[in-house]
């Protein structure tokens, strides 16, 4: 608006100046021209009546009609011009005389009286036509309207192109003023946003110690009033409202203040950690600013003081039984180790709990976990209070008894131990019961090193799990010899699967009646490149334990069914599998990718699984077999008899074939027992439809005795030992004969 207003005020003064100058100057030039010649016609008609007066008084008779005379009198000099005129008169107005042109309109006149004696006797009068007068004024005007629009432009557009250039830069100024408030405005409401809301308390003095800013949160932290603690309060004012709150102590008021201000003197922060009456804990930082002044930050470090601490505790304790870690077990033991004198020794037991792994599958880790806490309580009542016990992972725990110079005193806690943690537990309503194995290493003798103490503790440990359990056990140095061979063993196991080391073997199993052989059981063998040919019974223990049994049992389904596609039509191929092939849970498509590349018929191929199977992996494995047999593959329960619960699984599952363990057979026929069990087995096979095969027959005695209970098939060295691929072919050749020769 202010602009506009200025605009139009140039533009009206310019329009101003260009009317005055074009008024002005031709008005002026017209009036100075007019008066000029007005006295200039003055003079020429005092003139002209001088000279005329001065005739008629020399000769007063009848002048009037003395024209020419008179004319002569007032003839015009060629300095007049054409544009002047004069004529005399006398008394009554009658024109006696002229001289000059005639005039145009409009003419201006000026007369003189023609005075004799004091009497006046005519009039003398002078004239000029205006004409060109205003010709000459119009050209003025002219002139002096072109002058004056350039005056007007002159006045009106340099003036508004500074003034624009002017103002520009003005509004240029005013938006860079008013964008620089707003963002000061902005950055001083971010300010007091980022003041009201931040987590820290925050003051800051003078370098007269007196409060300049307090956010909110320093008064809330320390229940302080804003109407005390506001700016120009000295910080002994602050500080004495704060030891009145009970949020600092009056005995560290003045060396508080005295070290506060000799660091911001020096120009040095000055940190402090405070702990509250209320057991909060207070991290203050005072940094010195430029002015000598400082600004203090207050920060609630409570929360993360006690992670720290939790933190810290985590790392070196068992968040779930609140036992020493295996970290703090081996840096104890490494610190007892060290003060060890030579009449001393110390014993590290390894303890581990007898079929944990049921509890967890059974009645879920809530229950297992709750298991482990009791069971670290129970551990705990058996040590002394300088003993050590730790929990080392799952179900894994390991004790230190320091120092001891009695024997007797670790057998005695071995023992108790085994009793105590073996006693049942009343579980979330649930009896559990569990045991645990031990075993015991002794310093120095059999290590002094936490290392090398743990490792026979363990080695000592699996002696105990593999005599049965729920025992203790000593470590013995031959016990790492067979742990550093079952270690060889397992790398040369995994080298086997990479180079093919293995082969594959096939027992017959004949038709008891037709004396033919239905089909074969694959048996794999391994090559050993030094040790040469290795037992199933030494190596498959290990591939089951270490996994490789996967891979290798993959390899063994794949070459079994490409070698028995080459065979009679009628003859089926046994593959045995494992319990780790069902939790792969790749086992299915591993077996129809068997299949498809061999060519197999399905209906040829039998799958044997042992009770081990369906009691680890229960409702998982039943799915996996209903597939397979939908596919047309037999399956078969090996190793029938030996197992927990083999005639629920018979109801649970159409198992097509079922073997009777060599441990029945091998007694046959002479054990009434092994007779009696052989015949509930057929019999009850029979009635639900399902073929018996006996495996490990090796006499005649034991095959008549199978024959006569009505066993199905039969397998073992009587009729031919395990052969290679190559000699299967004519081993099922030769077999019918030879088993008519037996029979």
């Amino acid at each position: 608006m202010r602009n506009v207003r200025l605009r139009t005020l140039v533009a009206t003064i310019g329009l101003m100046v260009t009317l005055t100058i074009f008024v002005s100057i031709p008005c002026g030039y017209f009036y100075l021209q007019f008066a000029d010649r007005s006295h200039h016609l003055d003079h020429q008609s005092e003139q002209a009546a001088a000279r005329v007066a001065k005739y008629v008084y020399l000769h007063r008779t009848l002048w009037q009609y003395q024209a020419p005379r008179i004319a002569e009198l007032i003839e015009l000099t060629e300095t007049d011009g054409k544009n002047y005129a004069l004529t005399v008169r006398d008394e009554t107005g009658a024109a006696v005389a002229s001289a000059g042109p005639a005039l145009l309109a409009p003419v201006i006149v000026r007369s003189h009286p023609i005075v004799i004696s004091g009497a006046v006797i005519g009039r003398a009068e002078a004239m000029s036509s205006l004409r060109p007068l205003l010709w000459q004024t119009g050209f003025a005007a002219l002139l002096s309207a072109v002058f004056g629009i350039g005056i007007y432009f002159a006045v009106r557009v340099f003036p508004l192109t500074v003034l624009d250039r002017t103002l520009g830069a003005l509004e240029t100024a005013n938006a860079t003023i008013r964008d620089r408030s707003k963002q000061l405005q902005v950055q001083n409401e971010r300010f007091d946003a980022a003041l009201t809301h931040m987590s820290q308390g925050l003051v800051m003095f003078d370098s007269s110690a007196r409060l300049v800013v307090c956010n909110k949160r320093y008064l809330e932290m320390f229940g302080l009033s804003p109407e005390i603690v506001r700016p120009g309060c000295t910080i002994r004012e602050v500080l004495g409202q704060r030891v009145a709150s009970g949020s600092f102590s009056a005995d560290d008021f003045e060396p508080y203040i005295a070290d506060l201000l000799a660091a911001v003197a020096q120009g040095t922060t000055f940190s402090k950690i405070t702990n509250l009456q209320d057991g909060r804990i207070v991290s203050i930082v005072n940094q010195p600013t430029a002015d000598g002044g400082w600004v203090a930050t207050h920060e609630d470090i409570t929360e993360r003081i006690l992670a720290e601490e939790k933190i810290r505790h985590l790392a070196h304790y068992d968040a779930l039984t609140n036992l020493p870690n295996r970290v703090t077990f081996y840096e104890r033991m490494e610190t007892v180790l060290g003060h060890l004198r030579r009449s001393e020794t110390i014993a590290v037991l390894s303890l581990d709990l007898d079929q944990f792994k049921n509890v967890n599958d059974t009645l879920g880790h809530p229950v297992g976990d709750r298991l482990l806490q009791a069971v670290a309580e129970r551990i705990r009542s058996c040590v002394r209070g300088e003993d050590i016990v730790a929990r080392l992972g799952g179900d894994e725990f390991a004790i230190m008894q320091v120092p001891s110079e009695r024997p007797a005193d670790i057998t005695a806690l071995a023992t108790r131990l085994i009793e105590v943690v073996g006693a049942p537990y009343d579980i979330n309503g649930h009896q559990v019961v569990v045991g645990t194995s031990v075993g015991i290493a002794i310093a120095p003798d059999d290590g002094s090193e936490p290392d090398a103490l743990m490792k026979n503790a363990d080695l000592a440990l699996y002696r105990s799990k593999a005599d049965g359990g729920g025992v203790y056990r000593f470590f013995e140095v031959a016990m790492d010899a067979r742990m550093q061979a079952r270690r060889a063993l397992e790398l040369d196991l995994r080298k086997a699967i990479v180079n093919g080391e293995f082969e594959l073997y096939y027992q017959p199993i004949v038709n008891v009646k037709s004396g033919h052989a239905t089909g074969c059981e694959a048996l794999v063998r391994w090559h050993h490149p030094e040790r040469g040919m290795i037992a199933p019974l030494e190596f498959i223990p290990v591939a089951e334990q270490t996994g490789l049994i996967v891979p290798l049992g993959e390899w063994i389904l794949r070459q079994a069914c490409a070698e028995a596609a080459r065979w009679p039509q009628q003859v089926t191929i046994a593959v045995n599998l494992s319990p780790a092939q069902f939790k792969s849970r790749n086992l299915v498509p591993t077996v129809i990718n068997a299949l498809a590349t061999s060519g197999l018929s399905a209906s040829r191929l039998e799958l044997e699984i042992t009770e081990l199977v369906l009691l680890q992996e229960n409702e998982g494995a039943f799915v996996v077999l209903h597939q397979l047999r939908d596919l047309g593959i037999k399956i078969a329960m090996d190793d029938f008899g030996t197992g927990y619960s083999s005639l629920g699984y018979l109801r649970s599952f159409p198992f097509d074939k079922i073997k009777i363990d060599q441990s029945f057979i091998r007694d046959l026929p002479g054990k009434e027992d092994s007779v009696a069990i052989v015949r509930a087995v057929v019999g009850l096979s029979s009635s639900l439809g399902i073929t018996t095969i006996a495996e490990g027959v090796e006499t005649k005695e034991q095959l008549a005795s199978l024959t006569a209970e009505g066993c199905n098939e039969v397998q073992g060295f009587l009729f031919s030992p395990p052969r290679p691929a190559a000699d299967v072919q004519r081993t099922l050749g030769e077999l019918g004969p030879r088993v008519e020769a037996v029979a």
